[in-house]
C-alpha cells in the first residue's frame, strides 16, 4: 500500500510540473496529423542523400515562410533550414532538431509511397530509402512549428527548429552534419540554452517514448586497417606473406578486446569490422588487405582505450606474421549526453504528452547520432519515440537502416505532442 501511494504521490508531483497548455492547442494537434503524414510520405517518397537534401530542405523552408512569425534561415549547413520563432511572452530560447537525409538502401516496405529512387553514391548506383525514420522527425518538427507559431502570443521564450542534414554522415572529403550547422552559428543567433531531439523507433511499441539520463547513445569511431605482406604465387604461400591470413587473426583479436579486455559492467563496447578487400585471384596472394569498421562506447576514457588496443592488436599480430599492419580511427560522433538535470526537469512534459504509463527508461543505445554534436554545446535531451504498431513483436519489425523498415503513422503525433509541451514547460517552470 505504502508503494502505490508513493507511486501516486510521484507522480502527482511530476504532473504538476507539466503546464496547461492554450485552449486552443488539443484542436491545433487534431488538425496537423494529416497534413503531417501527407508530408512525411512526400519525404519517404522523394528521399535525398547526405549533403544532397536540395529538394527536401527547399521543400521545408518554402513551408515555414507560409507561417506567420517565423524567421526563416536555408541554405544553412549546405542543404539544411533553421527557423526560429519568437514568443509573445518572455523565456529562454530553446531548439528542436531534426534530421533530414535518407540511406543508400532499397526498399521493400509495400506501401503506396515507396521510395523509387536511384543515385549515385560512393561511384555505385545505389537506391535510396528513408530506412531510418528521418523523414518522420522532419515532419514532425514541420507540424511542431505550425503549432506553435498558431500559438505564439501564448508561447513564451524563443524556439529555433533545427532542420539538420547530413546526420548520417558526409560524403568523403565534405563538411556537414551538426558540426557544420553548429559552425555556421545555428545555436548563436539566438544563443540556444538547450537542445531537444527525438528519434522515431521501429522496434519500440507505437505510442510510447523511451529516454535515458546521462549517456545514452554511442560515439562512432570508423577504423581502417591495411595490412602490407608479400605478394606469391597461391601454391607457394611460404615464399610471401599472406595478408588475408594476417587479416583473419587481426579481426579475431579485435573481438577478444572486447571479451576479454574490456570492463563491460562499466559501459558496452562493440567492434564491428564491416568490409574487408584483398586479392583479384584465387591462385595469387596479394601484397595487401584493407578492412573497415565501426567501434561504439559510452564512456570517453574506454573510447580512448578501445582505440589503444585496437592500434596495439593490429600491429603486432601482422608483426607476428612478418606483416605490418596501419590503422587509421576517424570519430564521426560523440556519446549523446542526456543532460541529468535537465532530463529530470522534463521530463514531466513527456509524462504529459504521452501518459505516464507509455513512458519509460531504456537501457544504452549502441546506436550513434550526431545529436552528440549539439549535446556538447548545450544541455540536451535526446528522446525516442515508438512506431512499432500494436501487437507487433520486436524480434519481427524491421529494424532501421534496413529494406523492410516500418513506421505505424498514429506514432507520430505523440512526437509533436512533446516537443509542444517541452517548449512551454521548459519556459514557465521556475
Amino acid at each position: 500500500m505504502r508503494k502505490l501511494l508513493l507511486g501516486i504521490f510521484l507522480t502527482a508531483t511530476l504532473m504538476a510540473d507539466a503546464q496547461e497548455l492554450p485552449k486552443a492547442y488539443n484542436q491545433l494537434i487534431k488538425e496537423v496529423e494529416a497534413p503531417m503524414i501527407q508530408w512525411r510520405r512526400h519525404f519517404h517518397e522523394f528521399p535525398e542523400l547526405s549533403n544532397r537534401e536540395t529538394n527536401t530542405g527547399k521543400y521545408i523552408a518554402d513551408f515555414l515562410k507560409t507561417l506567420p512569425n517565423v524567421e526563416v534561415r536555408y541554405p544553412v549547413a549546405k542543404t539544411g533550414v533553421v527557423a526560429v520563432l519568437k514568443g509573445g511572452k518572455p523565456g529562454a530560447t530553446i531548439a528542436l532538431r531534426a534530421d533530414i537525409d535518407a540511406l543508400p538502401v532499397y526498399e521493400r516496405t509495400p506501401v503506396p509511397f515507396a521510395s523509387k529512387v536511384t543515385t549515385e553514391f560512393n561511384g555505385q548506383k545505389v537506391n535510396v530509402m528513408h530506412a531510418c525514420g528521418h523523414d518522420s522527425h522532419t515532419a514532425m518538427l514541420m507540424a511542431t512549428a505550425k503549432v506553435l507559431s498558431t500559438l505564439q502570443k501564448d508561447l513564451p521564450g524563443t524556439v529555433v527548429f533545427l532542420f539538420q542534414p547530413a546526420e548520417e554522415g558526409p560524403p568523403a572529403n565534405e563538411e556537414g552534419g551538426a558540426p557544420l550547422m553548429i559552425k555556421e552559428g545555428a545555436l548563436d543567433n539566438p544563443k540556444v540554452e538547450a537542445v531537444f531531439g527525438i528519434h522515431i523507433s521501429s522496434q519500440t511499441p507505437v505510442g510510447t517514448i523511451k529516454y535515458k539520463s546521462g549517456a545514452f547513445m554511442a560515439s562512432s569511431d570508423w577504423f581502417t586497417i591495411k595490412v602490407n605482406g608479400k605478394g606469391s604465387h597461391g601454391s607457394q604461400p611460404w615464399g610471401g606473406i599472406d595478408p588475408i591470413a594476417a587479416s583473419a587473426q587481426i579481426i579475431e583479436g579485435l573481438q577478444h578486446i572486447v571479451s576479454r579486455q574490456m570492463d563491460l559492467t562499466n559501459a558496452p563496447v562493440v567492434i564491428t569490422v564491416g568490409t574487408i578487400n584483398s586479392g583479384v585471384r584465387s591462385n595469387i596472394i596479394p601484397e595487401t588487405a584493407e578492412m573497415t569498421g565501426t567501434i561504439r562506447t559510452l564512456d570517453s576514457k574506454m573510447q580512448q582505450d578501445v582505440h589503444q588496443r585496437i592500434k596495439h592488436t593490429a600491429e603486432t599480430i601482422a608483426k607476428s606474421s612478418g606483416a605490418t599492419a596501419d590503422v587509421q580511427i576517424d570519430t564521426k560522433t560523440l556519446v549523446t549526453y542526456n543532460d541529468p538535470a535537465l532530463v529530470k526537469k522534463t521530463l514531466p512534459s513527456l509524462i504529459k504528452a504521452a501518459g505516464e504509463e507509455n513512458v519509460s527508461e531504456s537501457t544504452w543505445v549502441t546506436g550513434a547520432e550526431d545529436f552528440s554534436f549539439f549535446a556538447a554545446k548545450a544541455p540536451s535531451f535526446f528522446f525516442n519515440v515508438g512506431a512499432m504498431p500494436k501487437g507487433t513483436d520486436p524480434k519481427n519489425a524491421g529494424p532501421h537502416h534496413t529494406p523492410d523498415f516500418y513506421l505505424d503513422e498514429s506514432g507520430f503525433i505523440v512526437g509533436v505532442k512533446a516537443f509542444t509541451q517541452l517548449v512551454f514547460d521548459y519556459n514557465t517552470k521556475k
